[in-house]
């Protein structure tokens, strides 16, 4: 590991330059990152903060086994033609107050060498809030660590057409975390997927890429360098983007370094930008303030908000909270 921790500060060194200018540099960049994560770790959410992360990873631990098994797909009839009488308090008030919300599906996709068992909890508690088809997309370890990004957003674009044809839907919702966001990223931005997904929330993704890929040398991890050709790609101009974006990010994440690099702006995109000062990467999902986020994403009306496609300045916009 060390020789590793070498090797990318080393390949930071060489890309901010070279000689002293450059060292100082590097280290400067270093004492910011590091005094950044101490002041959000040192803050009573950051101790918190830490404390979930560790609960939640040796949850996490016990429930990835089942997280293996394929999740079918429940449409629940597509809510049962919209009858409400079966339906608890909680899930009638969201369908008689927000019935497009509740009918499209969402789907939740995965970081790298994980599986559904991350969505564990958001996924139940999006259940219980009313929205009835919520639906965890696996892939397997194997692709995560030696796959590629286009062919696992192909395959995601794949899974989403059978989610509609057996939902009935036209389009759906879309909750990435990390390696999942750009995935789901590319598919919405480069294979024509904002026809389909209406909504894509992305918790702690890369979208600059990220120091830790440098740790670990394999063919998915060189696409989340920073500069990759992967990530120059997603940064060319494209045509509008139909797609709203809403990107949650933490400034105590450990993977994505430097933290800021889970920001998104590009002129095409509309872009809502969320951070949060004191949760781990992995605890995201489970983080009630990212609920909460996502289900005020999903369930926000379209008529609020500018099209991408209105030409002219504005089109990009970008709203900056950090929830309480």
């Amino acid at each position: 590991m060390g020789d590793a921790v070498r090797r990318l500060v080393a390949t930071w060194a060489d890309r901010v330059g070279t000689g002293v200018d450059a060292g100082l540099g590097v280290a400067g960049d270093a004492l910011e990152l590091a005094g950044g994560v101490l002041r959000a770790v040192a803050s009573p959410g950051g101790v918190r903060g830490v404390a979930v992360e560790a609960a939640w990873l040796a949850a996490h631990t016990v429930l990835y086994p089942w997280g293996v098994l394929e999740e079918q797909v429940k449409p629940d009839g597509h809510l049962r033609a919209y009858r409400t009488d079966h339906l608890p308090p909680r899930r009638r008030g969201l369908l008689v107050s927000a019935m497009d919300a509740a009918g499209t599906p969402i789907v939740l996709v995965h970081g790298i060498g994980d599986n559904r068992s991350a969505f564990a909890v958001l996924s139940g508690a999006l259940r219980r809030r009313g929205f009835g088809v919520v639906h965890a997309v696996n892939y397997s370890v194997l692709t995560a660590l030696t796959g590629d990004v286009r062919r696992s957003a192909a395959l995601l674009g794949e899974h989403v057409e059978r989610i509609c044809e057996q939902t009935g839907s036209d389009r759906v919702h879309v909750v990435g975390h990390s390696l999942g966001g750009l995935i789901a990223r590319y598919y919405v931005q480069r294979l024509n997927g904002d026809a389909r997904v209406r909504t894509l929330v992305t918790l702690g993704t890369p979208h600059q890429g990220t120091l830790t890929a440098y740790l670990v040398p394999t063919s998915l991890t060189r696409q989340l360098r920073p500069g990759s050709d992967l990530l120059s790609e997603l940064a060319e101009p494209s045509r509008p983007c139909r797609t709203r974006f809403v990107v949650v990010w933490s400034e105590m994440d450990q993977v994505v370094v430097p933290q800021r690099n889970a920001r998104l702006a590009h002129p095409a995109l509309v872009v809502e930008e969320h951070r949060i000062r004191d949760s781990g990467h992995l605890s995201l999902p489970v983080d009630r303030r990212t609920l909460h986020l996502v289900v005020t994403a999903i369930t926000r009306s379209d008529d609020n908000l500018d099209h991408p496609i209105v030409p002219g300045p504005g089109r990009y916009g970008e709203r900056v909270h950090d929830p309480a």
